[in-house]
């Protein structure tokens, strides 16, 4: 189920600083008062957060050096001005651009 934002409105009906989270069914509908104290809020609009084979924490160990030594990929990390090492895969220890 997903987690819904809202924001306390004050008298005139603008957001304040105060928020608050309820996990709710999309079905739902939403919140119009705070469930504790009855003060109007509304919704706030939010990026969700999705993880999966193409979330940034799946895409780091897809992109770690045994990971990409395994498929046969080669790797260098800059080391200096022109001056690159091998982490990972075959080929040259280091490469300098002269």
């Amino acid at each position: 189920m997903p987690t819904y934002v809202y924001q306390v409105l004050d008298k005139e009906g603008e957001g304040t600083e105060e928020h608050f989270e309820v996990v709710q069914t999309m079905s739902e509908k939403p919140l119009t008062k705070h469930p504790e104290d009855g003060r109007p809020v509304r919704r706030v609009p939010c990026a969700p957060t999705i993880l999966g084979k193409w979330s940034d924490t799946k895409g780091a160990s897809s992109l770690s050096n045994k990971n990409l030594d395994r498929m046969g990929f080669t790797k260098y990390e800059r080391k200096g001005d022109g001056h690159f090492e091998k982490s990972a895969g075959k080929g040259p220890n280091t490469l300098n651009a002269d």
